[in-house]
């Protein structure tokens, strides 16, 4: 049809009419919160990068997720700054370490609530890479057992879902292994499955504490050029087992989400990155945008481009709008 005939200014003519035929409708049930958690007690202190973002104290953070199971949020992710890093970033697997104390702390809370633990080594290390390092260079396989590790330490503590994040080959298959040999068998894996060696990790790695302290992360996360790898990434993760996916960042990638989410089919998770998060802060700080405008339209963006849970450091304040 053309116009005359067809006028699609017809179905954008009020608010309600717009809302009966939207195709893209974000909701809070798509939303994940992250957390960063430190040993001691009341300890909250400010991101300076990441406006209205903590590193919390186990005593803060139960407080913090009770406000957000309330808002409807479903789950929450959490990152974790130990007392002391080594080269194997030991704490990441203790039995007593700072995520293992978090996870039995908000299931004690708030039972109900998706624990999410991100499952790597880079805030646990001394030389802040995800990887076993070997005359400086990062080594993938005798990483893979510490990574097992890892996810059965937090699967023990509670955690709900296990999310690798490292970007190494074959992790997946052996934390699977690993926790079907310990009994969870049960417990989901999100993989970061196509996790880019992008400029917008800046803040996240201030708040966490896990910048490299040589080089960078170019040789095991994903050059920001490639999009047919990323398929080849998520059929490789899947197949080891894999249960729910993840693209990292969201906004400079929503082609990749995209392509992820009509090829497979299976759940998909964008994380809305701090480098993301920080720039929309920083230019509604300015007046340059509306931040609640600019905020849902971004997520809504990423859900568009299909993503079935977002990863944003937004999670509570697009929480609070949608809910009204």
């Amino acid at each position: 049809m053309q116009f005359p005939v067809y006028r699609p200014r017809r179905l954008r003519e009020t608010e309600t009419i717009r809302r009966m035929v939207r195709e893209t409708r974000l909701s809070v049930d798509n939303l994940v919160m992250p957390y960063f958690v430190t040993h001691g007690r009341e300890v909250r202190r400010e991101i300076s990068s990441m406006p209205g973002n903590f590193q919390l104290s186990v005593d803060e953070l139960t407080r913090e997720v009770k406000e957000t199971a309330a808002l409807g949020i479903p789950a929450v992710i959490l990152f974790g700054l130990p007392a002391t890093k080594d080269a194997v970033g030991s704490e990441a697997y203790a039995k007593d370490g700072i995520v293992q104390q978090a996870v039995r702390a908000i299931k004690d809370t708030v039972s109900d609530l998706v624990v999410i633990t991100d499952a790597c080594l880079c805030e646990y290390t001394s030389h802040g890479h995800c990887g076993v390092v070997e005359r400086g260079r990062i080594k993938n396989d005798p990483t893979l057992d510490l990574l097992a590790r890892v996810a059965v330490s937090h699967a023990e503590a509670g955690a709900d879902v296990v999310a690798p994040s490292d970007m190494m080959d074959g992790r997946v298959a052996a934390i699977r292994e690993a926790l079907d040999e310990t009994g969870f068998e049960e417990t989901p894996i999100l993989a970061y499955a196509a996790k880019y060696a992008s400029s917008f990790y800046g803040p996240f790695r201030e708040a966490a504490g896990s910048a490299p302290q040589f080089g960078d992360r170019r040789s095991y996360q994903m050059d920001p050029a490639n999009g047919d790898e990323a398929l080849r990434e998520v059929a490789l993760d899947l197949d080891e087992g894999a249960d729910m996916i993840m693209v990292k960042p969201a906004l400079a990638y929503l082609d990749v989400l995209w392509r992820v989410k009509t090829e497979f089919g299976v759940p998909v998770a964008a994380y809305n990155v701090s480098g993301e998060f920080a720039m929309l802060k920083a230019a509604a700080r300015l007046g340059w945008l509306d931040e609640e405008r600019a905020m849902l339209e971004m997520l809504t963006a990423i859900k568009r481009a299909g993503a079935d849970m977002i990863l944003t450091y937004f999670a509570r304040d697009a929480a609070r709008l949608l809910r009204r």
